[in-house]
């Protein structure tokens, strides 16, 4: 796609970036006094139907710090999550809006700048929405916390992986899952499938802050649910080794998401697979964000490499060909992770306005929804909001990445 054309979607979404709200109108008739009558005020009230719902998006097209007519092709690709994760949020509306409600979309550029988030604090069209999807980074989303709560607010954290307690805001909606969730998705499974009389779970753990935010939620769910598995704890793969036991069943997660750790401990752990006196019987668990780094195929379907994640996208499913089909129609631009992620969260908060109307959070916790992405299944802390539980296991196999039934 050439600079123009895509320059040509920001000024497109420069238009789309307007404060438009609506609000019941409330009209109040006086009849002045009498003595027989000394106050009558007669007051009529708005419908109580509810026929269209406001929603604002808040993300970062960064408008200010691109020159539309010298941009150059890296400047905007620094921004495609935002038009891209836009662009499905609206498509997904769009699909919504055919259960016959309207819809009044209200698109905000934050510019990752929390100073331009307070500067929307007082439009009436972020006050009157049914619902408000962003922002996308975890410190936008602490800064609107006090705003969405005073104002009654819900707010959809679309992206960020963060724990819902960082926020302490009872009216947030977390789409995405949390490291803990991984650790406890990743821990269950090993244990269904694990017998403890004749298994050990192994965490390789360097013990970088990083490593123990997948660790300690791991060690805690085993420790918490599961006290008869034997669960050891080594640095490396290399002092795992001197500690083997021969007709001992292995399932080793490697906590780590460095790299530079973590391929050479999958290239000690296939070695120790595969020995040719024998190998030992392992099977490697990963971090999820392995999903978005390289290392040996082969390596990792040998070991029955098993990484959790919240993103798998099917693209043999005719909904997900239609929605291709509709998104290059429209846009002309083919959708990346973003654009699906925003999609199933319009589509699926669409369709909870246009069938519950304003009280829609009363029951987001009840219906459960298949999106293209992943599935939404929620539920709510009184501190901590509502946050999705749904989370897949993908396994290397037939050099692909099959889902774990």
């Amino acid at each position: 796609m050439g600079i123009q054309k895509k320059i040509s979607v920001y000024l497109l979404v420069f238009a789309v970036c307007i404060i438009a709200a609506c609000s019941p109108k409330v009209t109040k008739t006086v009849v002045k006094p009498t003595k027989d009558n000394p106050i009558v005020e007669k007051v009529e009230k708005p419908s109580k139907k509810f026929t269209e719902a406001n929603i604002a998006v808040l993300i970062p097209f960064k408008l200010n710090q691109i020159n539309l007519k010298t941009a150059t092709k890296a400047q905007v690709e620094r921004t495609d999550m935002a038009i891209d994760f836009y662009q499905g949020v609206k498509l997904g509306i769009d699909s919504a809006a055919s259960a016959g409600l309207n819809f009044k979309l209200n698109v905000y550029d934050t510019k990752d700048d929390n100073s331009a988030i307070a500067s929307l604090f007082n439009k009436e069209g972020l006050k009157s929405s049914n619902l408000i999807i962003g922002p996308v980074f975890p410190e936008g989303l602490k800064y609107i916390t006090n705003f969405s709560m005073i104002n009654d607010l819900a707010v959809v954290s679309p992206l960020a992986a963060s724990k819902p307690s960082d926020f302490n805001n009872p009216k947030l909606i977390s789409i995405v899952n949390n490291i803990n969730q991984h650790a406890e998705k990743v821990a269950d499974y090993i244990a269904s499938k694990y017998q403890s009389s004749n298994s050990i779970i192994v965490l390789i753990n360097p013990k970088k802050t990083a490593d123990e935010q997948f660790a300690a939620p791991l060690r805690k769910r085993f420790h918490q649910k599961y006290p008869s598995h034997i669960v050891q704890e080594f640095t490396s793969t290399y002092t795992f080794e001197t500690k083997m036991i021969k007709n001992k069943r292995y399932a080793v997660i490697i906590c780590s998401e460095d790299v530079a750790f973590v391929k050479p401990s999958i290239d000690k752990l296939y070695k120790l697979r595969n020995l040719k006196t024998g190998g030992y019987d392992l099977n490697l668990f990963g971090h999820p964000t392995w999903l978005k780094q390289t290392y040996n195929l082969d390596q990792l379907q040998n070991l029955n490499t098993t990484v959790s994640t919240s993103y798998k996208i099917d693209y043999k499913s005719s909904s997900v060909i239609n929605f291709i089909k509709k998104y290059r129609a429209q846009f002309n631009f083919e959708p990346s992770e973003y654009s699906f992620k925003g999609f199933d969260i319009g589509y699926y908060f669409g369709k909870m306005l246009a069938k519950h109307g304003a009280k829609y959070l009363d029951f987001i916790t009840k219906e459960k929804y298949k999106g293209l992405h992943n599935s939404f299944e929620f539920e709510y802390n009184p501190q901590f909001g509502y946050y999705n539980t749904e989370l897949m296991l993908l396994q290397y196999k037939n050099l692909n990445l099959t889902l774990v039934d």
